[in-house]
């Protein structure tokens, strides 16, 4: 059995365990780790996010069929997380979905001389992604170029909601 077909069936049963949990399957990567292979699943739950009881649940889960099933041939260690803030862009739904939010993209191909670019996601047509670039302002990049591409936090926004719960807190003593 091939290194493809490992990958595909962690992938399909990784899904299939967070789905059951109401949990989103976000990425699944392979990698290795001198002699051990590293298996790391990103799971969700948006809007509010993932907790560490998800995801020791997904690894003892996933850790058991994986087990039971018996089809990696190596030693590996399991990996169940979030994530996290800069989450990782791996699918067109996945630009859709952050449409507005601040990111940085790299491409495999230069676009108007750059290939390395920060600022919005504006938006998804066909197969391109549409990017308000804070260098080169809009650009469209194929998204069978994009190398990697992360959300970054937005301070700004990150401070006008701490700001806004603040303000709601002080409301509610209030009253």
């Amino acid at each position: 059995m091939g290194a493809t077909s490992v990958e595909d069936r962690v992938r399909a049963i990784a899904a299939r365990v967070a789905a059951e949990r109401g949990l989103e399957l976000v990425h699944v990567e392979f990698a290795a780790s001198g002699r051990t292979m590293v298996i790391r699943i990103f799971i969700d739950k948006p809007p509010e996010g993932v907790t560490h009881e998800d995801c020791s649940a997904v690894s003892l889960d996933l850790g058991t069929i994986l087990d039971v099933e018996d089809f990696i041939h190596s030693a590996y260690t399991l990996e169940v997380s979030s994530p996290g803030l800069e989450r990782g862009l791996y699918t067109l739904e996945d630009f859709r979905r952050y449409t507005g939010q601040l990111a940085k993209l790299k491409s495999r191909e230069a676009i108007n001389g750059q290939r390395n670019f920060r600022g919005r996601i504006a938006e998804v047509e066909d197969n391109v992604v549409i990017f308000d670039d804070n260098t080169n302002g809009r650009v469209r990049v194929p998204f069978g170029t994009i190398v990697k591409a992360n959300l970054e936090i937005d301070i700004e926004q990150e401070f006008r909601l701490a700001e806004e719960r603040e303000r709601q807190k002080k409301r509610m003593s209030d009253a």
